[in-house]
C-alpha cells in the first residue's frame, strides 16, 4: 500500500497542524521553556498545553527533561523551522492571502 510509507510524515504534519503547536515550536526555537512559561504565553490551562506538548513530543519534534517539579521542553528537530518558511511562501501564492501575510 503506497500510503503506508507516509504514515510517520503524516504524524509530523498533524502535530504541526494547530496554531498553538506552531506557536510552541516557534517559541522553542528561541530556547527551552517550562510548561508553566508556555501556559502563560498561550493563555490556556496546563492540561491543554500538556496535550499539545505530548503530541509534538510523540511526533519527535520536541524533547523534555524533568528538573525537580518542572518539565522543560526544547526543540529536538530545528529543521521543522524550514517548513515555516516554505508555508509562508506557499501562502504568498495562495488566492485570498493579503500582502501583509508575507511579512516576517
Amino acid at each position: 500500500m503506497p500510503t503506508r510509507k507516509f504514515s510517520s510524515q503524516v504524524k509530523v504534519f498533524k502535530a504541526l497542524g494547530h496554531e498553538t503547536r506552531l506557536f510552541i515550536v516557534d517559541e522553542l526555537s528561541r530556547g527551552e521553556r517550562c510548561v508553566c512559561e508556555l501556559t502563560k504565553m498561550v493563555g490556556a490551562d496546563i492540561s491543554t498545553i500538556s496535550k499539545h506538548l505530548s503530541q509534538l513530543r510523540e511526533a519527535g519534534i520536541i524533547a523534555s527533561d524533568k528538573r525537580g517539579m518542572q518539565v522543560y521542553y526544547r526543540l529536538l528537530t530545528p529543521c521543522v523551522l524550514g517548513l515555516f518558511s516554505c508555508v509562508k511562501q506557499v501562502c504568498s501564492h495562495s488566492p485570498g492571502e493579503s500582502s501583509d501575510s508575507n511579512a516576517g
